[in-house]
């Protein structure tokens, strides 16, 4: 896939998640396949009004590249002004969020709100594309309820604004992220665009990433809550494309080497306290699925500290019993 100048090696890409898709999670999900990572998504009247903790959202390392900075936002003088403002940071694309269905954001008429607002989206897009400087992509959803599903209208409109890819969540932002989602509409944009189509929702297993791209024809495949404890899910999806066979799941020693290699730039990116704190979410999902791991879990949502957590990791390395 390629959107603009920007390659990616591999139709396996990294979703924005907000409070979950931050500096280390994307590259350690990086290093473990996905060929390009979308940050959580920013807000653009911060960064515009102020800039402060909006702009540490948009802070990266250069192995995360190629890198989306995304942004949300109702009004299209805000988006011109953020994206103009990011920039300079020299991100690889500059996403526009018309699917979040959080109700802070839509309240405000912006992510999936947008969908009922396709003339104002319009205006978002051209105003983004034009004081950017970099490839813009957009991220929709199906419609806004069942009764105005109009994605492959929207992605029209997007494309004819100079937008360079589109991904699509194919749930209404009355779903949420309930039900099923409706693959067949992702097939339905792809087939109405000549623009990179990023398929989105359901992704939990490297059979889903490949099925996804069978029954869709999309160029690429955005993985999200799937990689969540998961990373090693990008590179599985892209070794059952190239061989025919996905890896084995990891060990659980290979799980906690990666859980620790995370938590070590959790800290490294945010401080001891945060970066602790913020980890448990994450370690708690690395656990998931491995027998008799709960009191592990339960226990190291209570340790304080990196030494602390890191020691505990270490000594349950030597006493899992599959």
């Amino acid at each position: 896939m390629q959107i603009g100048n920007v390659v990616c090696e591999t139709p396996f890409v990294l979703a924005p998640l907000a409070g979950l898709t931050d500096g280390p999670m994307r590259r350690i999900c990086r290093r473990r396949g996905a060929s390009m990572v979308w940050t959580e998504m920013v807000s653009a009247e911060g960064l515009v009004r102020d800039g402060g903790k909006s702009f540490e959202l948009l802070a990266f390392a250069e192995e995360e590249r190629p890198i989306a900075f995304q942004l949300f936002g109702a009004r299209p003088e805000a988006m011109a002004g953020a994206a103009a403002s990011v920039s300079a940071l020299n991100p690889d694309v500059i996403d526009i969020n018309a699917g979040c269905p959080a109700k802070k954001v839509v309240r405000g008429g912006a992510g999936s709100a947008l969908m009922r607002e396709p003339a104002l989206l319009r205006e978002i897009a051209l105003a983004v594309v034009e004081a950017s400087g970099r490839p813009v992509t957009a991220k929709i959803r199906s419609g806004w309820d069942a009764d105005s599903v109009n994605a492959v209208e929207v992605a029209v409109a997007l494309e004819e604004c100079g937008v360079s890819a589109v991904s699509i969540h194919p749930r209404t932002r009355a779903q949420g992220f309930k039900g099923v989602a409706d693959w067949s509409l992702i097939r339905d944009v792809a087939s109405s665009v000549s623009i990179p189509v990023i398929g989105s929702g359901d992704i939990r297993t490297a059979a889903d990433a490949l099925r996804m791209l069978d029954e869709t024809s999309c160029d690429a495949v955005m993985i999200g809550r799937g990689a969540v404890g998961n990373p090693w899910l990008f590179q599985s999806a892209e070794m059952l494309r190239r061989t025919g066979t996905a890896a084995g799941p990891a060990t659980f020693a290979e799980t906690l080497a990666t859980a620790i290699e995370q938590l070590n730039l959790m800290v490294e990116a945010k401080g001891e306290r945060r970066g602790v704190l913020e980890m448990r979410k994450h370690l708690v999902a690395y656990l998931r699925g491995f027998r008799g791991a709960s009191h592990l879990r339960a226990e190291l949502v209570r340790i304080d500290g990196h030494a602390a957590v890191l020691e505990r990791l270490r000594a349950a390395m030597g006493e899992y019993v599959p």
